[in-house]
């Protein structure tokens, strides 16, 4: 049970390890307490309805489940609420649409404890947080300044729509049509459509191709958790 006073903080990951670990940093420090554990959507919202926690600490990919689009259910349930990503994939493909999305700031799982506890204080306090990293590769995609390679591929995933960097990912994974399609509720005539959108923006000729694109993607991504 939160203390009374406490920054109230939910905890969102699929991993029972990550969550009892990230649990006690949070509960040995001062000022915050830890609201409630979730390994999935449903948990989440059922939590977050009855806690009403200030903060939601989550990772984007939850099993099977898509974070981002948990991100835009919380925010509907509370729109004060706040949400820090928390995540094993590169911030790089993710900063930016989770921002949209209502999230305040996005720490990859590597970083050290001090830093998740910085990220956490910064988001409480109304700023966002990113690593410094990130801030200038955002700022050099603002000003037009690119050294090529990874920082073109980069821009090339940000002209992505997010059911388009959705469909993408689970490409990646090495779902198929039918698969993505059951999954997001969505007709196999539509995800062809996004496929063919997500060729054109990635310069892709085959289906082939794109699908080896989205494999390596997905292996780079977390290649240096």
């Amino acid at each position: 049970m939160p203390r009374t006073g406490n920054i109230k903080i939910l905890i969102v990951d699929d991993h029972p390890l990550f969550r009892k670990g990230l649990s006690s940093l949070i509960e040995d420090t001062p000022g915050f307490a830890v609201a409630g554990e979730a390994s999935n959507t449903e948990s989440a919202i059922r939590i977050a309805e009855k806690e009403k926690p200030r903060l939601v600490v989550m990772e984007i990919h939850l099993g099977e489940e898509n974070g981002m689009d948990l991100i835009s259910e919380l925010k509907s349930l509370n729109p004060e609420i706040v949400i820090l990503i928390l995540s094993m994939h590169d911030e790089r493909y993710y900063s930016e649409r989770i921002l949209r999305l209502g999230a305040r700031g996005f720490v990859m799982k590597s970083a050290s404890h001090d830093i998740v506890m910085d990220a956490i204080r910064t988001v409480i306090s109304g700023k966002v947080y990113l690593s410094e990293n990130e801030r200038e590769r955002i700022f050099q995609a603002m000003t037009g300044e690119s050294s090529g390679g990874l920082k073109d591929f980069t821009a090339s995933l940000r002209r992505l729509s997010d059911r388009e960097f959705q469909v993408f990912s689970m490409i990646g994974k090495g779902y198929g049509t039918i698969e993505i399609a059951s999954k997001f509720n969505l007709s196999t005539k539509t995800i062809d459509t996004h496929k063919e959108h997500i060729k054109l923006k990635l310069h892709c000729n085959t289906s082939q191709e794109l699908r080896q694109l989205a494999i390596e993607w997905t292996n780079h991504s977390v290649a240096n958790i």
